[in-house]
């Protein structure tokens, strides 16, 4: 669906959403609710209240693109059940594919561990200068 060979961050907004809004309506959530830019790259996920429909805005470099998916049988997962108030839940993309097709898995954990910070393997100590 969405293919780029960068990462990807995927912001599922925290609220059901009506799924009659188009750009305009859904990007002006984005810059006002979520305090992001809708410019820059990132998706923008959207699932109406009875979670049968789901919206994905990107701005792919050219133009914004809306992706809808209507499921015929099942529900999207419930995401703003799993964050209160309107913050947004942060996906991958691999979580966006098994969002789209219908797993309820999605937003219960996460896929990829926290990433991995480097810690030196020494500590320098502190050294005592004396002047005399």
């Amino acid at each position: 669906m969405i293919g780029s060979t960068r990462r990807l961050s995927v912001y599922a907004y925290g609220q059901p959403c009506d799924m009659r809004k188009s750009f305009d309506a859904l990007s002006g959530l984005v810059t006002q609710e979520l305090g992001r830019d809708f410019l820059s790259g990132d998706v923008f996920l959207f699932v109406g209240r009875d979670r049968k429909r789901a919206k994905a805005l990107f701005w792919d470099g050219t133009g914004l693109c809306l992706y809808a998916k209507r499921l015929e049988k099942g529900r999207f997962a419930p995401l703003w059940q799993r964050e209160s108030g309107v913050q947004p839940l942060v996906l991958t993309v691999s979580e966006l594919a098994l969002f789209l097709e219908g797993s309820e898995l999605v937003g219960r954990a996460p896929l990829l561990p926290a990433p991995y910070t480097l810690k030196p393997l020494f500590q320098p100590e502190a050294v005592d200068v004396v002047t005399s």
